[in-house]
């Protein structure tokens, strides 16, 4: 190949594997910036080591924004090119870089992406040279130093199989299984994938297929088909795996190419549907309180469930506001501060169902954790007006029965430039922004958006720096109800090391702009957990507020975030909570290409189970226009919501933390305990759950099945999937 160009990382083994240069170790960093650290001949022995395994901010550089570098010097054997089946081109793998990258190779810009480095490209980044490359000393020591520019939150280079490799012969096909479970009797599930190349080689060989139980390692199912396919004529394999259990089984694809002799390698778990399919008799869902201002606009939808038409009535409803009988909509306003106690009631041909809650008019906002969509995990900077409105129309069709609620858009909505009178407005993506809201409002749900205390946000459009109650003013006269307010650029505005106050002024400055504005606005603190925000986050008068970086699709990102979150979890309250991040399910990509979340069907159990222990926001990151039967039942539980969104407000605490396993408890208002035995291992595991631990009980119920599992009290046992969950309610 003559040219540079970037590959995103396919997620493959090859059968060659020995055939690579590791880069896992040696790695020194610099933050800051200088020309001269690219130099091959920069003397770099006062640089500190890092990990490339963890970002920067976990080794020493916390709060650490804008560039930093990273070198490694490496000898690149010319046997990896003599050896190789195909020895045009050589790949350099660095896993994942936060937010964006160059690289040189000794001292020569050889790669980069985008055209601005201080623009967000965050991803995985695999780079592909000519092998006759000038910059490429073969046999001797190379010097690789990489220019990282982070915009905020976690930055740097991190992952597990950083190497250099000969561009391979499958580098070119990716194995994709995309496509749709789809679901049959006795719990089957089937879907079709494909072989698919890039390149312009004829492809013959084999696809092997495999179905393993990963309890028990017994393979289930095998089969070998003839495969060929070239570009733009893919290969496609149909299968059905019939009257499987409720649990996860393993899927193997590989094929093997006969004429080169290479193999590619991936593999798939299958989802499995615990949560019952809900009753066609009416029930009404979300919390037991619901907080708003004296004489600001409300809005509040009822949410249930119920074959419809369904009919609503409100007994007890305070003076100014009324009900839709036919939306559940309730509007108007109440000026009188104190507890309004009202009777729901929701009515359809097959019955009724009655359901008390509690209005509470006073000074706090937000009593329950958001529920909702924030746009950034799925399109990141490419979303607009079509896009919303989607999620809206998908919201009201399929999950504001269960009190989701929120539409939020992050960012990407600015301007180039302000107003001539410095007001802010939208881009051509989202041609009237107060017609977008208010057809949100006219379906019942709420809406949000993004900005930063900053001149610029991380994308790089306007920032809130200056204008802050100019800002609040237009949300408020947009319709705007929740605003994700979003560090980024105020680093450039403020102390490089910041104290604590520093750290507040920010939202202290924003909070005082919203409570200008006759509208109850939810705000957001996105400043990635810096100076411990869950310690001073309530006086601040943040709604919410962000305890970590950002998060990402993976067994690692989870898995670290959320189990990470003890510290914080008993400064949760009602109206004030802490915020692990969005959920990674479903359809995600952080831009226009989607792909299916990597999690594991356990892993995104284990997900949704812990983020609802802990009482913090759940905001969708997925298309909501490509929701799947898998991620609605993943997010349609109405007894995995009700923990989420108990009234008590208080977070699950980490009560066990063994090697391999944790157990973590949630003290729920009607005097329940909801409790997580969580598999850290990759193994099927036995975890007991001691009576001192659950407490004196008379009932242990599964949540995500809905079903009573014992009705005494003792030490309670059960096998959990690797990386999985059980979660249960004990009485």
């Amino acid at each position: 190949m003559k040219k540079i160009f970037a590959i995103l990382f396919l997620l493959v083994c090859f059968a060659k594997a020995d055939a690579q240069v590791s880069l896992a170790s040696g790695w020194k960093f610099m933050p800051g910036d200088s020309t001269i650290y690219s130099d091959a001949t920069y003397n770099d022995s006062q640089w500190k080591p890092i990990d490339v395994a963890k970002p920067w901010e976990q080794q020493g550089y916390p709060d650490r924004n804008g560039f930093g570098w990273y070198r490694l010097r490496v000898t690149i054997p010319v046997s990896l090119k003599n050896n190789a089946y195909l020895k045009d081109s050589l790949s350099f793998d660095l896993q994942n870089v936060d937010d964006n990258d160059e690289m040189y190779l000794n001292g020569k810009l050889v790669a980069k992406t985008g055209s601005n480095i201080k623009e967000g490209h965050y991803g995985p980044r695999r780079y592909v040279l000519a092998a006759n490359n000038p910059a490429i000393l073969w046999d001797k020591e190379n010097v690789i130093a990489i220019r990282i520019f982070d915009t905020g939150g976690d930055g740097g280079l991190y992952g597990n199989k950083f190497s250099i490799s000969m561009n391979d012969i499958m580098d070119y096909v990716s194995i994709n299984t995309e496509a749709e479970f789809i679901y049959g009797d006795k719990n089957s599930v089937g879907k079709s994938v494909k072989l698919v190349s890039k390149g312009s080689y004829a492809y013959k060989g084999k696809l092997d297929f495999t179905v393993t139980d990963p309890e028990t390692g017994k393979v289930l199912y095998q089969k070998t088909n003839k495969a060929a396919f070239t570009n733009h004529k893919p290969f496609t394999y149909t299968f059905n795996a019939a009257a499987l259990e409720r649990k996860s089984y393993v899927l193997s694809y590989v094929f093997t190419d006969s004429l080169s002799g290479t193999k590619i390698v991936k593999t798939e778990s299958t989802p499995y549907i615990l949560t019952p399919a809900p009753s066609a008799q009416p029930k009404i869902n979300g919390p037991e309180v619901y907080g708003a201002r004296p004489g600001n606009p409300f809005l509040y939808l009822i949410p249930a469930t119920g074959q419809k038409p369904i009919t609503y009535k409100a007994a007890g409803l305070p003076k100014g506001l009324t009900l839709d009988s036919k939306t559940g909509i309730i509007t108007g306003a109440i000026t009188p501060k104190g507890d309004y106690y009202v009777t729901l009631t929701a009515s359809n041909a097959l019955g009724s169902n009655s359901k008390k809650i509690t209005i509470s008019i006073g000074d706090k906002i937000g009593l329950t954790p958001a529920l909702g969509w924030n746009s950034w995990n799925a399109f990141g900077l490419s979303v607009d007006d079509a896009r919303v409105r989607t999620a809206a129309n998908t919201m009201i069709q399929k999950l504001a029965a269960y009190g989701w609620n929120y539409v939020n858009i992050d960012d990407g909505w600015e301007i180039d430039k302000r107003l001539p009178n410095g007001a802010i407005t939208t881009n051509s993506k989202f041609p009237d922004m107060k017609a977008t809201t208010a057809y949100v409002h006219s379906l019942g749900l709420k809406m949000g958006i993004y900005s930063s205390p900053g001149p610029t946000t991380c994308g790089g459009y306007l920032g809130s720096w200056q204008h802050e109650d100019q800002d609040a003013q237009t949300y408020g006269d947009w319709g705007i109800d929740y605003l994700k307010y979003d560090w980024c650029s105020y680093s450039e505005v403020t102390a490089s090391k910041p104290t604590l106050d520093d750290l507040k002024k920010p939202y202290q400055v924003i909070r005082k702009s919203l409570d200008k504005v006759n509208r109850d606005i939810m705000l957001s603190f996105c400043q990635y957990g810096w100076g411990k925000v869950w310690e001073w986050g309530t006086e601040t008068g943040g709604n919410s507020w962000r305890t970590t970086g950002d998060i990402e699709d993976t067994w690692q990102s989870m898995s670290h975030i959320g189990f990470n979150q003890d510290e914080a979890a008993k400064f949760a309250q009602p109206g004030h909570f802490n915020d692990p991040d969005m959920l990674v399910v479903g359809k995600v990509g952080w831009g226009p290409t989607l792909h299916n979340s990597r999690l594991t069907a356990d892993e995104q159990y284990t997900h949704i189970s812990l983020w609802s222990l802990q009482s913090v926001p759940l905001l969708i990151g997925c298309d909501m226009g490509a929701l799947d039967k898998f991620t609605l039942n993943l997010l349609t539980n109405s007894e995995v919501l009700a923990i989420d969104q108990d009234a008590l407000g208080k977070a699950a605490r980490q009560i066990v933390k063994g090697d391999t396993y944790q157990i973590w408890v949630k003290q729920m208002k009607d005097g329940s305990r909801a409790i997580g035995l969580f598999n850290l291992s990759d193994k099927y595991q036995t975890i007991t759950l001691d009576s001192q631990t659950a407490g004196a009980y008379t009932s242990i119920r599964n949540v995500w099945q809905q079903k009573d599992l014992a009705k005494s009290a003792g030490d309670f046992k059960a096998s959990v999937a690797p990386h999985g969950v059980l979660l249960l309610r004990v009485n």
